[in-house]
């Protein structure tokens, strides 16, 4: 008799607890923090953070083709040309053994720009170029390319900020106006780019035959 009262106590007691459970649980689902839900959003968001700091990855399989792995898809040689106007960020790797062939591929990209009938360069400036590869100012030139054009890229971006403020047409009046002016300055920045290169290599001479003479071997 003596156990009776103490099963109903259990029971009670259980049932309470199954009560406060539900309504705990139902309480953090009406304020939106299911523990389950959280985890998901955590994992989400870092997966989201990680996608948006790392380049875009493309794979280049033996056939040719090109894999887009942001948007599981083949895309054309046309649609990594846009990549580089939108100035996207990324990177070209073979599939098999993961090499980085971004360059490889942007030049492609020049050949059907240049072949394609409004090429950029002539045939002197290729010859030059070609020129400088495995000579001693290889690397100088190089780097007098990329800030050249980047100080060009500089312009042009101020140029572009200037005429959001007018409408087209404005704009092509304002462009025939400055015509004479846009052909001065591109010529005056053209012969500071030649005193620059001049000055520096007189200075690499310079150094040369400092060095030479150190050695004892100045002619």
């Amino acid at each position: 008799m003596s156990l009776r009262p103490v099963r109903r106590h259990s029971q009670s007691f259980k049932g309470v607890c199954a009560v406060q459970k539900s309504k705990s649980s139902n309480q953090s689902r009406s304020n939106g923090s299911d523990p389950a839900a959280s985890a998901d959003n955590a994992l989400g968001a870092r997966a989201g953070s990680g996608k948006a700091a790392s380049p875009r990855i493309i794979k280049k399989y033996p056939n040719r083709r090109l894999y887009d792995t942001d948007t599981s898809s083949y895309i054309t040689l046309t649609e990594v040309k846009q990549l580089v106007m939108d100035s996207t960020d990324f990177v070209v790797r073979d599939a098999k053994t993961g090499e980085d062939l971004t360059r490889s591929i942007m030049l492609q990209i020049i050949l059907e720009e240049e072949t394609g009938g409004a090429p950029m360069f002539t045939e002197a400036v290729l010859g030059n170029i070609i020129r400088f590869y495995g000579n001693a100012m290889q690397s100088f030139m190089g780097t007098y390319l990329e800030k050249n054009i980047q100080s060009f890229m500089d312009l042009q971006l101020k140029m572009s900020e200037q005429s959001q403020t007018l409408t087209p047409e404005a704009w092509a009046q304002f462009i025939n106006a400055q015509s004479p002016t846009m052909q001065g300055m591109m010529g005056t920045y053209v012969e500071q780019s030649k005193t620059v290169f001049t000055q520096m290599q007189e200075q690499m001479q310079k150094q040369s035959e400092q060095m030479l003479s150190a050695l004892g071997l100045k002619r």
